[in-house]
């Protein structure tokens, strides 16, 4: 195989553009961003695609990122320091911009003082990584540890004038402790006094408040010129008298004043309404109607028969009766008015951290407002989950570091150390993935430079820490299968995972799923030693017969690709595998699609490496039944829904087909009694959902797979060419 590097084309940077231009409000910041992205990308200063693609800047920088992996060029930690930062330093501080002589600054012995006292209190905040730096500079000092704190500040001094590189000073200490939060009560309070009042909604309030009043004095004014009885519809013909008969003495100054108010209220009607054609003539009629014609005088005896039979007459129990209903209507608080006042009883909590309860906050609240509310809760995971705050094993990665980053700093001994290093950890978690070619790797926490020079410096034979890392993990496995049976483990889960696993002492090769567009065409070795295990520990189960694993794997011959071993024959079993998916003419993403499916059914995606590692058989056997059907169910609920968009339609037979995978190997910890009850149990979801003919093949393939034969059909979630599930839509 060739060491071409693969690239990145502009294609997709151009469509993200695209939709930003295209969306409701225009989004000038999301527009920017992919501007600045395919500039960059134009004129060579961003390489998208490596693991540094800012020119002339280290990797452990953080760097603004927009979906799909792609770096803007814009450094996070690169803003100005607020006036009443530089006011406070002292005028002989060197430096050529104002963040540099605040760096600076720092490394004298008063600024090292600061940063310790603060570090000891625990008044600080990392909300990026880089903001440890100069405080671990401080604490190594102080210690005693000049060399690595020297060195610290040689690999920061190049970008001391840009990047912000100390911590946000605040008053209270952060809690620690084992619950988390999906978002800080001052993120909620952002979201909720950033609710509105819908255009319709507020169109309907201002009806209700101001036009409906002008528009009764309006009907009221030309009523009182009319010569007998009111204008009314019988028969749909008009009856009654006729204004501009009489003209009453205050007739001038109400009009005056109404007109008046009108242009106050700055705005307009639809100009063929009852409203529109009263104003009119009211424009052009002061005391008599010499200046209106009989057709005029017409149309104002229709508008009054309408009105007045609709509604009644101005100052009419029915007309009354509506007005006050409407109004009652109107007098009740907006979802935007409820929510600001959500967010005032927000206040009186600590901006940075969360809510210890819900329930005293939602009184008097919408269901909706709440749930809103409710991303601010701290509580154990497995609550948050329950509740349905935590939403999908993408959510659960985000909220884990801060579980993990205690956990993560267990091998530290200085408590102060050991905090700071636990909220480095949780910042530089939140940094997003860059999208990565050619086997690139995302940048390690230990290659920041300054949580580099603190690795000497942990204890890695601490057995008790060891244990809470093996117990978070097992849970954590545990509930992200029970809580999302149907999914496969994400990414950024698996990271997490594998940081887990590495400080429980219980190394394991978990593999990341690849992106078909930027598929090198190879794996490294970690995915042919989960196969190995796939194929030892699955051997004979239902998830061997179905997906045929091999029975054996000879010794590798180890090639090298761009630097690292490569298991070139893990991917040529991946590519013969899935010429199964090749039955016609289709996009080479989608071969490569069907290559790296293969990759994943080899592996089982991560599933049977953490149950071997972790002894999780039993625990497995015992959850396996409800997971599977669990499961099952809902690639039968996802099948039924339609849609007329192919590409959705396409990707919801992929994430079937990778949910069916995941049932398969439930099913594999079933006897085989509850194997064909389940499908029995699937055959009859399918058949209810009215999918027999669409989905039968594949039930039957399932059904042979539990019955040691063949039949049906295999189901695959890559299809080169039209997928036979999406054919039947």
């Amino acid at each position: 195989m060739s060491d071409k590097h693969v690239t990145v084309s502009p294609g997709y940077a151009f469509g993200q553009l695209e939709r930003a231009l295209r969306s409701a409000d225009g989004n000038p910041a999301k527009v920017e961003r992919w501007r600045t992205v395919l500039a960059g990308m134009a004129d060579g200063t961003l390489a998208v695609g490596s693991r540094t693609p800012v020119a002339d800047t280290p990797a452990w920088v953080t760097l603004e990122v927009v979906r799909g992996g792609f770096a803007t060029g814009r450094y996070l930690a690169e803003t100005e320091p607020r006036d009443d930062e530089i006011a406070a330093l002292p005028p002989d501080v060197p430096g050529t911009t104002p963040r540099e002589r605040l760096n600076l600054w720092y490394l004298t012995d008063a600024g090292q003082a600061e940063l310790l006292a603060a570090l000891s209190a625990g008044t600080y905040r990392i909300d990026v990584p880089e903001d440890a730096a100069l405080m671990t500079v401080a604490w190594l000092l102080a210690h005693d540890h000049a060399a690595p704190a020297l060195d610290i500040v040689a690999r920061l001094r190049p970008l001391m004038h840009r990047l912000r590189m100390t911590p946000r000073f605040v008053t209270a200490a952060v809690p620690q402790g084992t619950s988390v939060r999906l978002a800080p009560v001052s993120e909620v309070k952002t979201s909720l006094r950033g609710v509105t009042v819908p255009q319709q909604i507020s169109a309907m309030l201002d009806t209700i408040r101001v036009w409906n009043p002008l528009y009764d004095r309006l009907v009221e004014l030309w009523c009182d010129t009319v010569d007998g009885d009111l204008p009314h519809l019988s028969d749909n013909r008009v009856a009654g008298g006729w204004p501009c008969r009489v003209w009453p003495a205050d007739w001038t100054d109400r009009r005056a004043r109404w007109l008046a108010d009108y242009d106050a209220a700055a705005g307009e009607r639809h100009p063929r309404s009852n409203f529109a054609r009263l104003h009119a003539a009211l424009l052009v009629c002061e005391r008599d109607s010499t200046a209106l014609s009989g057709r005029d005088v017409g149309w104002i005896r229709r508008a009054l028969a309408n009105t007045v039979t609709r509604h009644g007459a101005p100052g009419s129990e029915p007309r009354a009766a509506l007005r006050a209903t409407q109004l009652a209507v109107a007098a009740r608080p907006t979802y935007a008015a409820l929510a600001s006042t959500l967010a005032d009883r927000l206040d009186s909590f600590p901006p940075d951290g969360g809510l210890p309860s819900v329930d005293p906050l939602a009184e008097g609240m919408p269901p909706h407002l709440v749930t809103k509310v409710t991303r601010a809760l701290e509580a154990p995971v497995e609550e948050l989950v329950e509740r349905g705050v935590i939403t999908s094993g993408d959510v659960l990665a985000t909220v884990l570091p801060q579980m993990t980053s205690s956990l993560m700093a267990a091998n530290i001994a200085d408590p102060d150390l050991a905090t700071l290093y636990a909220q480095t950890y949780a910042a530089f978690r939140r940094r997003r993935g860059l999208l990565l070619l050619n086997l690139e790797h995302q940048v390690r926490f230990d290659e920041l430079p300054w949580v580099g020079a603190l690795e000497p410096l942990r204890s890695h034979q601490r057995k008790d820490a060891a244990v809470a890392a093996r117990r978070t993990l097992e849970q954590t496995v545990l509930l992200a299968l029970s809580a999302f049976p149907q999914a496969i483990l994400p990414n950024p889960l698996v990271r997490e995972l594998g940081a887990l696993a590495k400080q429980a002492g219980v190394p394991m090769p978990l593999v990341e799923e690849i992106a078909a567009d930027i598929f090198a065409g190879t794996f490294t070795m970690k995915w042919r030693t989960a196969a190995q295990i796939a194929s030892r520990v699955l051997a004979g189960t239902l998830y061997a017969r179905y997906y045929d694993l091999p029975p054996e794997w000879p010794a590798p011959a180890v090639k090298r690709r761009w630097g690292k071993p490569t298991a070139d024959d893990f991917a040529k079993l991946c590519d013969t595998r899935s010429k199964e998916a090749r039955w016609s003419n289709g996009s080479w993403v989608a071969t490569e699609g069907a290559v790296i499916e293969q990759s994943q059914i080899l592996t089982t995606h991560n599933l049977v490496v953490l149950v071997d590692a972790l002894g999780l058989g039993e625990r497995m056997t015992a959850l396996a039944p409800d997971l599977a059907d669990r499961t099952l169910a809902w690639v039968v609920r996802r099948l039924a829904v339609r849609t007329d968009n192919q590409y959705a339609a396409l990707q919801a037979v992929k994430n079937c087909a990778y949910a069916w995978r995941q049932a398969v190997f439930y099913l594999s910890y079933c006897d085989r009694a509850t194997q064909s009850v389940a499908v029995e149990r699937v055959r009859a979801l399918v058949a209810e959902a009215g999918l027999h003919e669409r989905f039968g093949p594949a039930v039957d393939g399932l059904a042979a797979a539990v019955a040691g034969t063949s039949g049906g059909r295999r189901f695959l979630g890559w299809s080169v060419g039209p997928h036979w599930v999406h054919l039947r839509l």
